[in-house]
């Protein structure tokens, strides 16, 4: 009997869902097809139908990850006068807050983290560094705007900035994923940004230093 188009999509699904469960439990390397079939409730078959390997139904399940909405980013950066630190700190804080409640998207970083990228999954790594750089460079031309606008603090570069970022968030990601969610994502995590993004920011010039020797006379 023909399958329709809704019952194939519906199998389809299945699989990656059943992908999702076999891999954060086995591993990537570890897992076969067979395992994701038997958890499916699907042949082998029915997984060859819909993805040619291992790889593709992997890259499939990392594609579900919904990714942070580069569009309006980028809009944002576009936009005259708008204090964009405040704006990347503000949406960095939210994607904390939507990963921290967010379970099939935990599941998915915590796979990756876990995966052992040989030859078989080296285009899941490939397609990764194609995201992770479209993300950095997404990020060096927010700090460089705010660089050009007088924002950000003569110490840091735009790229030192979207580096130090970067490799804030994917530590804090990694660490609360792989170590037993042992703080508060959330609050620690946005309270991190607030520090880090303070050493962002340009002191104004119109904040009066005082001097050591002002010191001295008010002892």
């Amino acid at each position: 009997m023909r399958r329709t188009k809704a019952e194939a999509e519906e199998t389809r699904n299945s699989i990656i869902a059943a992908a999702e469960r076999v891999f954060f439990e086995k591993g990537v390397s570890n897992a076969t097809l067979e395992d994701v079939a038997k958890a499916a409730g699907v042949t082998r078959g029915a997984i060859y139908w819909h993805f040619s390997n291992k790889t593709d139904l992997f890259l499939e399940l990392y594609n579900s990850v919904s990714m942070p909405q580069e569009d309006m980013i980028a809009r944002e950066i576009d936009e005259s006068g708008s204090d964009v630190l405040c704006f990347i700190e503000k949406t960095t804080g939210d994607w904390l807050s939507e990963f921290a409640g967010d379970e099939h998207r935990q599941r998915i970083f915590t796979i990756l983290l876990r995966c052992s990228y040989d030859d078989d999954l080296l285009p899941v790594l490939e397609r990764q560094q194609e995201v992770d750089d479209r993300h950095v460079a997404l990020l060096e031309n927010a700090f460089a705007k705010a660089r050009n606008e007088g924002y950000l603090n003569a110490n840091w570069t735009p790229q030192s900035a979207t580096k130090a970022l970067w490799w804030m968030m994917g530590g804090l990601c990694s660490d609360w994923l792989l170590f037993g969610r042992r703080f508060d994502l959330v609050a620690e995590g946005k309270e991190g940004l607030k520090r880090l993004f303070g050493s962002f920011r340009q002191v104004p010039a119109s904040i009066d230093m005082v001097a050591p020797a002002d010191f001295q006379s008010i002892a």
